[in-house]
């Protein structure tokens, strides 16, 4: 795998893979399931047999009533094959008392028998259809619950770099609507392909066996219509490309709304953006149309070709029996076996539909699934030191680090610099200076295009991810929260009981904020948290960072939500838990870091000053400018 991958192609440019790549990729998920699979392909026979004896049936019941031949000859002719297979003496006994049976039956018992004989071939159709469309349904909906867990897994394994280049109304789409599109390649469209050609087979078997030369004749009608299936499901299958692209699209936009929705009223552009929303949705109903066509187009050629076979046996055939060549019963069977060779070609058309919107799927898919994991676990992981009272921890070391959301366009070059463990240090500088960049690459969200860092002396590379953010505890300015309760939302998935998450609550002066929620503890939130106000999440952010006893604990101006009065009871609460901690803090109001044991100052991704606010004061460089603008702006 590559360490860096393209973004897929517009569809204007898409070029479909080849279709036996993407099901290859798919068949892993259903080895999973060969034995129901398995099942599901045995009754094959027994379903296409039943189906083609039926217009056997009713052609020999209208042949017995013009006794034009009996029910016995046909029997005798297909016995007399049975004869010469190695049956076991009992089935060839089986064989000899029925057609002894059947050799005196009257026209009515004839007529009687063969009704029931229709009637158990039908109910054999029927009951067996069942069971296979119940299993085929179950194998489409277990395989497609695999692939979208899977996806959705790799997609959280993805660096930071991927989600800030794609939009998330896509990845909906894929992780939806696409996952789904490839659910019916196996509910309704692989295992319904074999099922159909087999039925074909053995009805263009049967027909032969009846009579070869209306056979033929059917049979040359397939050739010119399955290459015009093909044609127009190659079509259906760029047209369904671009409709998926525009309904990624549209997702997109949707997404993008509901997530500004404060921002699209206060500026007044529900109109504005109404009016773009619209122009996507015309572009995804333009190319829906297209895939409507192409699939009409399908079926109403069908249609016709079904007519004109129908046509073709009624004139030939006719021909024949006036003729005295055919009996009225066999053209009656043909009559029959056109319309039920062309229904299972119609079924077919309409799977490699679901085939084709499944194979676009696939690619989609494969697009996502292609995308590179970046950031990996080394083979050969390193542990950080172990606590000892000799030696602190908690040292942080910028070597030689340069760094670039895009290629060499460094937001970061040639930074160094060094955190002693428990020391408190400040980030500074102005906007765009890399400041947030620092910290993403110290918490492995990014990785480092040139250089090292360093934690206590080992390099982040050769971490478990798991462990570095154990060690490294991040409170950042917006605390996001999940639906759920607040205790959930406190211990993320890890396993802190209620006591640990109430006792570190307690230790950051949040618990007398928790236990007045109308359930305390036990209080739901709704997505996003907006049920709380913001600085009640950032409450809930310290808790979170308390209850995992950091090693280095970040603060992106973590206390910017906090109004006066609970930003000095949390500043209290800082205060005791970074007692034996490394700080970095990273700051914009520059008056609340006067007491840290020292300042950075950053200006376009260079270390520009160092030193205490004292010091950097005297020196009257960058950050004496930046803290008198701040002040001169405060006193106005």
């Amino acid at each position: 795998m590559t360490s860096s991958a393209p973004s897929p192609p517009s569809s204007g440019q898409r070029t479909p893979q080849g279709d036996w790549r993407l099901i290859l990729r798919v068949v892993p998920y259903a080895k999973q399931y060969r034995r129901e699979l398995l099942t599901v392909f045995s009754l094959l026979v027994p379903l296409s047999v039943a189906g083609a004896l039926q217009p056997i049936l009713v052609g020999q019941a209208i042949s017995a009533i013009r006794s034009e031949s009996r029910l016995y000859d046909a029997v005798a002719w297909v016995f007399k094959g049975l004869d010469n297979l190695p049956w076991p003496n009992t089935v060839k006994g089986w064989i000899a008392g029925f057609s002894t049976l059947i050799q005196g039956l009257t026209l009515p018992e004839t007529i009687n028998l063969l009704t029931v004989l229709l009637l158990l071939t039908v109910v054999i159709r029927f009951g067996l259809q069942s069971i296979q469309g119940f299993l085929v349904q179950k194998i489409g909906q277990e395989i497609t619950a695999d692939i979208r867990n899977d996806l959705f897994a790799h997609v959280l394994s993805l660096a930071a770099r991927f989600f800030d280049r794609t939009p998330v109304g896509q990845l909906i789409t894929r992780l939806t609507s696409d996952v789904e599109a490839l659910g019916d390649v196996f509910s309704t469209g692989a295992v319904g392909i074999v099922s159909d050609l087999f039925s074909i087979l053995v009805i263009v078997l049967f027909m032969f066996l009846q009579q070869w030369q209306l056979a033929l004749m059917l049979l040359l009608l397939l050739l010119p219509i399955s290459g015009l299936i093909i044609f127009f499901q190659y079509r259906y299958r760029r047209a369904n490309y671009k409709a998926r692209e525009e309904l990624s699209a549209l997702n997109s936009n949707l997404q993008e709304n509901i997530m500004g929705i404060g921002i699209v009223q206060l500026f007044r552009r529900e109109s504005y953006n109404a009016d773009l929303f619209r122009q996507i949705n015309r572009r995804y109903v333009t190319a829906i149309d297209h895939t409507i066509f192409y699939d009409s187009a399908v079926s109403s050629t069908l249609e016709w070709i079904a007519f004109i076979a129908v046509a073709g046996v009624l004139w030939v055939g006719g021909i024949q029996v006036i003729g005295e060549a055919l009996t009225l019963g066999t053209l009656s069977t043909f009559i029959l076996y056109s319309q039920r060779l062309f229904f299972p070609l119609q079924q077919l058309a309409e799977k490699f539909t679901a085939i084709q919107a499944g194979f676009t799927a696939v690619e989609r898919i494969n697009d996502l699934m292609n995308q590179p994991v970046e950031i990996r676990d080394p083979e050969h992981p390193s542990s950080l030191p172990i606590h000892s009272d000799h030696k602190p921890l908690g040292e942080v070391r910028f070597a030689d680090v340069s760094f670039a959301y895009k290629e060499k366009d460094w937001v970061l070059k040639n930074l160094e610099f060094c955190i002693h463990p428990g020391e408190k240090v400040a980030i500074v500088g102005p906007t765009g200076a890399g400041k947030s960049s620092i910290i993403r690459l110290l918490c492995r969200l990014y990785e480092a295009s040139e250089g090292q860092i360093l934690v206590d002396g080992v390099d982040v590379r050769d971490l478990p991810q798991a462990e570095l953010r154990r060690h490294v505890g991040v409170i950042l300015q917006d605390g996001f929260l999940f639906a759920g309760d607040v205790q959930s939302n406190i211990s993320l998935g890890e396993e802190y009981s209620l006591e640990a998450v109430k006792a570190a609550a307690e230790q950051m002066n949040v618990a007398q904020f928790i236990e007045a929620l109308p359930e305390g503890y036990g209080t739901i939130l709704r997505e996003r948290g907006t049920n709380l106000s913001g600085g009640q999440k950032q409450l809930l952010a310290f808790a979170r960072a308390a209850i995992r006893n950091p090693r280095i604990l970040v603060l992106d101006e973590a206390t910017a939500s906090l109004d006066v009065g609970t930003e000095a009871v949390i500043q209290e609460a800082l205060d005791r838990l970074l007692v034996g901690r490394t700080a970095i803090i990273i700051a914009h109001r520059l008056s609340t870091i006067r007491n840290v044991d020292r300042i950075l100052v950053l200006k376009r991704g260079h270390l520009a000053e160092s030193g205490s606010h004292d010091q950097l004061m005297a020196q009257n460089g960058l950050y004496a400018s930046l803290y008198r603008l701040q002040l001169l702006g405060q006193q106005v």
